[in-house]
């Protein structure tokens, strides 16, 4: 059977999804923590609290809200998938400035709410936003080429992400002697946030409507394919036992303990270890040269799929990853560190592009092989488990930035501590504790058994059954 030409326009259309699910999580991992941390001031133990609340609420709603979707029956023209992120996206986009709209005396509890109500529609919008990929573009070749796109907007997604609020918020945090929240300067910068996410709300905005409503294109369900969709109960315990799947699902967890590790911190590393004087611009600009290599980067996977494989080339990029990483150790408070930090951050984002390329191409295989075992796809159930099992990688990365801060004696960003040891526990959040997690999901990857001969016969198998892709 002869594969669809895919248009231009279809790639560009879909790929515009990575705007309001990439820059909106992304700017809340960059900046939330920074922003409760240093200018609410909020405790680190607090912080913490809050985020494992959060990981908590995680196990009920992201796999919650993809069997919701997986049990709702086809919308006509608003179809299954599309009726959820219609009804998100406009919530989704004022998150970026309710994030910053903290009432004053309750700080705390807005900061529990606001991520909670982030996390709903953030999921919402996102799952749905997974399981119609696969379901669009059935074939490798097709996921392949629009994955360029997804993943080449993903970064732009994500260097607007960062380097918007940079323009607008100068410092990002205050002097630690007025970083009471009642202080001068602090007040002075928490409206630039409010600024910031205003301009962000507006690029998803716009972003979200052009991917909701002109590229999202379901095929219509069977309904004897709705009717073999498990239970919600049902669902989870099959979606748990696939073995293949928990592999998966594992190793994608730590990295993405790599991401928000490395985006939590990055803003205040660049502060205390760099230096106050390159200022948020230059902060932005660093990060998004490593963005922007990635970007860069994505032909490269492409081409590395094409002569080794998904899995392969996945262990490949997290293994250049590692070695890119370690130059951080050495960096310091000078002028010639503050340039070496930019290279360094062009050579991560090898390690960048390869996950974003990857992840979502195995993901898709895991997919394709329940299908062929249960005769549905399910789609959504399994980006909701997954989205469930890697939101954990947040708990572990803000635990591990607990015990480090709380070991440095640096428990309130206003905190006088000595800056030798606030230096040495950002360098080791910024490099041994992502190499570790980056080696673990090679190990995971290296266990994962779809692949070679027994993926290329899933892949003939499922030519057999059309009505599943």
């Amino acid at each position: 059977m002869s594969e669809r030409e895919l248009t231009l326009k279809e790639k560009v259309l879909f790929g515009l999804s990575a705007f309001p699910d990439q820059l909106t999580y992304q700017a809340f991992t960059i900046y939330v923590f920074t922003f409760y941390f240093a200018i609410v001031g909020l405790t680190v133990l607090e912080m913490w609290i809050g985020f494992v609340l959060w990981g908590l609420w995680n196990m009920f709603n992201d796999p919650l809200l993809g069997a919701l979707s997986e049990k709702t029956k086809y919308k006509g023209k608003l179809g299954k998938r599309k009726f959820y992120l219609i009804i998100s996206f406009i919530p989704l986009s004022l998150m970026m400035i309710f994030l910053y709209t903290t009432p004053p005396s309750f700080e705390f509890l807005y900061f529990i709410f606001i991520i909670f109500t982030f996390e709903f529609f953030y999921t919402m919008f996102s799952v749905n936003t997974n399981a119609v990929f696969p379901e669009m573009f059935p074939t490798e070749e097709q996921r392949g080429q629009v994955n360029v796109f997804i993943k080449a907007f993903t970064m732009i997604g994500i260097i607007l992400a960062s380097l918007v609020p940079t323009f607008i918020i100068d410092p990002l945090v205050p002097n630690k002697e007025d970083a009471i929240p009642d202080t001068f300067e602090a007040a002075q910068i928490h409206p630039n946030y409010i600024i910031a996410g205003i301009i962000l709300c507006v690029i998803v905005l716009v972003m979200a409507i052009l991917f909701v409503f002109f590229a999202v294109k379901e095929k219509e369900e069977d309904q004897s394919d709705f009717q073999k969709r498990p239970g919600f109960f049902e669902s989870l315990k099959i979606t748990f036992s696939n073995k293949t799947f928990i592999k998966f699902t594992l190793g994608n967890m730590l990295i993405w303990y790599c991401f928000n590790v490395l985006l939590t911190v990055f803003p205040l590393f660049s502060v205390e270890v760099l230096g106050r004087t390159q200022g948020s611009l230059l902060i932005g600009i660093t990060l998004m040269l490593a963005l922007l290599s990635a970007t860069f980067f994505l032909p490269l996977q492409e081409w590395i799929r094409k002569k080794v494989g998904t899995r392969k080339g996945l262990m490949i990029g997290m293994g250049i990853w590692i070695i890119t990483l370690f130059p951080l150790v050495f960096l310091s408070n000078n002028d010639i560190s503050r340039i070496l930090s930019m290279v360094i951050f062009v050579t991560i984002g090898f390690g960048l592009s390869a996950a974003l390329y990857f992840i979502d191409l195995i993901h898709g295989d895991v997919i394709d092989q329940d299908a062929l075992n249960f005769g549905v796809k399910r789609a959504a159930s399994y980006y909701g488990v997954n989205a469930f099992i890697h939101r954990f990688s947040m708990i572990l990365g803000i635990t591990t930035i607990y015990i480090i801060f709380t070991g440095t004696g640096w428990e309130g960003y206003s905190i006088n501590v000595d800056p030798a040891l606030i230096d040495l526990g950002l360098k080791l959040i910024m490099f041994v504790f992502p190499a570790i997690a980056l080696v673990g999901s090679i190990i995971m990857f290296k266990l994962y058994d779809l692949h070679g001969e027994k993926l290329e016969n899933m892949r003939n198998e499922l030519e057999k059954h059309p009505e599943l892709k």
